[in-house]
């Protein structure tokens, strides 16, 4: 498994929050989390989509690492798994919402198509 070579070095409670939700996966992870619970690995899988079940696995870990995510798993047959957010994984969702309401004016200019899209999980929409 990797090993960091240095220490990480957060200096203050910003530097903590990026490293905790910030990244491509974690943000995403969250939300489709917040959408609707609780979710399976495969549900969660389905709305990421373009994420390989290696990168998906090791940041569910790391949220469920720093509180964020929960993972219930029942002793079924067929084995069960389900995921949901935490309380504090629940507060972090204002948090992205206002992120993603900064940043609309400016997405328009990543947008690869010219159509009305909603992000389903922070209900941010924009036409573009």
């Amino acid at each position: 498994m990797y090993q960091a070579k240095l220490e990480k070095d957060i200096r203050c409670p910003l530097e903590y929050g990026l490293e905790v939700f910030g990244g491509k996966w974690k943000s995403r992870i969250i939300c489709v989390l917040a959408g609707k619970e609780p979710v399976r690995y495969s549900e969660i899988r389905k709305e990421m989509r373009n994420i390989t079940d290696a990168v998906l696995a090791a940041n569910l870990k790391d949220l469920i690492k720093e509180g964020i995510v929960l993972r219930r798993s029942y002793d079924e047959i067929p084995p069960r798994v389900e995921y949901g957010l935490t309380e504090k994984g629940r507060t972090v969702l204002p948090v992205l919402i206002d992120i993603a309401k900064w940043a609309e004016p400016y997405f328009e200019n990543h947008a690869k198509a010219a159509e009305e899209r909603t992000c389903q999980h922070c209900g941010v929409q924009k036409k573009f």
